[in-house]
C-alpha cells in the first residue's frame, strides 16, 4: 500500500521536475521519510528505456540524491545528537525501534563497510546515516561510502525498470497471476510485521 501511494506521488514528480525531481525525492529515501527506492527508480528506468532521459544523466541525479539526503541526515546526527533526531523525526514519522535497529547494525559493522552494507539493506538504509554522524564518523569516508553504495543500488532498481519496461507486454499477459503473487507476499509480510512489533512491544514491557 505504502509503495502504490509514493509512486502515485513519485510518477508526476518525475515526470514534471525532470532529474530534479529524481534528485529531490532520492534525497528524501535517504532521510527518515518513508520514501521506498524500490517504489522510484524503477520509474526512473521506464522513462530511460521510452528514451526520455539519459542513462548516466539518470543515475547520476538519483545517486546526487541521495547523497545529498544522506549528507543532511548524517549532520542532524552529528550536530543535533540523538535527542534531536528523535525529536524531529516525530514529524517526518521516524520509528524509534527501527533507529535502534539500525544503530545495532551500525555498532556491529563499524565504518564505511556499514555504509555500503546498508545501502542495500531495506529500513536500515533509510536510517544508516544518523549513527554515522552521532558516533562522530569521519566525513569524507562516509561520504565515499554512500555514494558507491546508493550509486550501484539506484542502477542496479533502474535496470530493473527498463528490463520490464521492454517486456511490458508480457507483464500485461500475466498481470493478473502477478496481482495475486503480489498480494500474497504482502499478506505475509504484514503479518511478520505485525508478530515482529508484538514480540517488540512484548519485551519492551517486560523491560
Amino acid at each position: 500500500m505504502l509503495t502504490h501511494l509514493v509512486s502515485k506521488f513519485a510518477i508526476p514528480c518525475l515526470q514534471e521536475a525532470g532529474y530534479l525531481g529524481a534528485t529531490f525525492l532520492m534525497a528524501l529515501e535517504s532521510m527518515v521519510v518513508p520514501i521506498p527506492s524500490e517504489a522510484v527508480m524503477p520509474f526512473v528506468g521506464f522513462l530511460v528505456a521510452d528514451g526520455r532521459w539519459e542513462l548516466w544523466a539518470a543515475i547520476l541525479a538519483a545517486s546526487a540524491g541521495s547523497l545529498i539526503g544522506s549528507a543532511i541526515s548524517y549532520a542532524m546526527g552529528y550536530y543535533g545528537g540523538r535527542p534531536f533526531v528523535l525529536k524531529a523525526g516525530r514529524y517526518l514519522l521516524l520509528n524509534a525501534h527501527d533507529l535502534e535497529m539500525t544503530e545495532r547494525f551500525f555498532s556491529r559493522r563499524q565504518g564505511a563497510l556499514a555504509i555500503f552494507i546498508s545501502r542495500f539493506t531495506p529500513v536500515v538504509r533509510h536510517l544508516i546515516s544518523i549513527p554515522a554522524g552521532t558516533g562522530k564518523m569521519k566525513t569524507l569516508p562516509f561520504l565515499t561510502a554512500t555514494l558507491l553504495g546508493a550509486a550501484l543500488w539506484n542502477s542496479f532498481l533502474l535496470l530493473c525498470g527498463m528490463y520490464l519496461r521492454k517486456r511490458w507486454d508480457v507483464v500485461e499477459q500475466y498481470s493478473h497471476q502477478v496481482d495475486l503473487g503480489v498480494g500474497a507476499l504482502l499478506a505475509v509480510g504484514l503479518a511478520l510485521f505485525v508478530v515482529i512489533r508484538w514480540k517488540s512491544a512484548a519485551n519492551a514491557a517486560k523491560s
